[in-house]
């Protein structure tokens, strides 16, 4: 591949043949940089990226301003690589995530990779039923994957629990990779029930998507931790943020001609397993005490009737901040003393300032395009 610099063509993120058509040139035949993004994200002045890269990832931003993660061919192949490792060979990927997102991204380069066709999900909302009828036309000779964030597992798994239909399609995947935010345990228990082949992801667009499953680095990759934050080593890395180099500088480094890339995450190692705890930001002082929102959340999502609660804070008389749950409405979150009972069972693990003071119903939980939790419209809810 040549030196210095290419152009980075847009390309429209919702026409997949030609996401996928691009995404094969940038990979093997040394075509521009490609960018898939959203009417609402084109690029407004021309762009380049260094001759390395092969693809331009526009991050969510529900807490942060945007990044321009730039990923080169050899860091999206090695992550497709070690992906097929772990899941014991390559095979036919069913793409439910938009392109624009590294989950979705992944699942393309996975299936140039691999050599395979992907089936894509048709429509612009996801639901269970969509998803069932794309899996029965899956070649069961032929390994089977796809690539779910949690809210699109609960909503299959709800199905699931009460379609045969729909529980075939669920269990007939060999691997579901499932992330983008932490899996509530009580949801990969109901999908586990069901037979499903659930696999927890960790990663991001810096790392080409999940690097980490079920808690354990795949190959090439290390973690550590420093100063409680996750850190994250291997073949897959960024190369950087494109035209940020302040920013480059602060969340990727070298150290014994090892490049790490700082998360925001944080969190422990055990016997080489990896947990993360929460994101280094949403760690609040809820009287004298720090509290992280993340760790409220994974324990609200252990409760029948918040299995996609998100925790957000919010300012307190007595205590200063503390953590408020925003739900889905239903018979338990609507039910008298809800909020007393889920504030009395997370206070007897998480402690007086772990347990939330306030309780938000909505019809619908905000999301971004990719199945996360805006969070951002979440924080404006909670402090309106």
């Amino acid at each position: 591949m040549s030196t210095g610099r290419r152009p980075v063509t847009a390309v429209d993120a919702s026409d997949i043949p030609l996401v996928l058509s691009r995404l094969r040139e940038a990979l093997f035949d040394d075509g521009d940089t490609i960018f898939p993004a959203t009417a609402e994200r084109l690029p407004h002045a021309p762009l380049d990226a260094p001759a390395t890269v092969a693809l331009v990832i526009e991050t969510s931003g529900s807490t942060a301003s945007p990044k321009r993660v730039a990923l080169s061919a050899d860091a999206l192949i090695a992550s497709a690589d070690a992906t097929h490792d772990a899941l014991g060979g390559p095979g036919r990927w069913l793409l439910t995530l938009p392109a624009h997102y590294i989950a979705g991204a992944q699942v393309l380069v996975r299936s140039l990779v691999a050599g395979t066709e992907p089936l894509v999900l048709e429509g612009n909302r996801f639901d269970a039923a969509s998803f069932a009828e794309a899996a029965s036309r899956l070649d069961a000779r032929t390994p089977r994957y796809t690539s779910l964030v949690p809210v699109q597992l609960a909503r299959i798994v709800e199905a699931a629990e009460r379609d045969a239909f729909v529980a075939a399609a669920l269990t007939s995947f060999d691997a579901v990779l499932v992330g983008g935010q932490a899996l509530a345990a009580s949801l990969a228990a109901r999908a586990e029930a069901l037979g499903a082949r659930i696999v927890r992801t960790y990663g991001s667009s810096e790392t080409s998507g999940g690097c980490v499953y079920d808690g354990r680095p795949l190959g090439g990759v290390d973690a550590r931790i420093v100063d409680g934050r996750i850190e994250l080593a291997g073949p897959m890395l960024a190369e950087e943020y494109l035209d940020d180099d302040a920013r480059t500088a602060e969340t990727f480094r070298v150290e014994s001609g090892r490049r790490w890339y700082r998360t925001g995450d944080i969190g422990e190692l055990r016997d080489g397993l990896l947990r993360v705890t929460g994101r280094a930001d949403d760690v609040i002082i809820s009287g004298g005490v720090k509290v992280s929102l993340g760790e409220v959340e994974n324990l609200v999502r252990t409760v029948d009737g918040f299995v996609d609660a998100v925790v957000a804070a919010v300012d307190h008389h007595d205590w200063g901040q503390s953590p408020a749950v925003v739900a889905r409405r239903s018979e338990i979150t609507e039910a008298p003393g809800a909020l007393g009972e889920l504030a009395a069972r997370i206070g007897d693990i998480a402690g007086p300032a772990g347990r939330p003071s306030r309780l938000f119903l909505v019809d619908t939980m905000p999301l971004l395009a990719s199945g996360k939790p805006d969070r951002r419209a979440i924080e404006a809810l909670v402090s309106s």
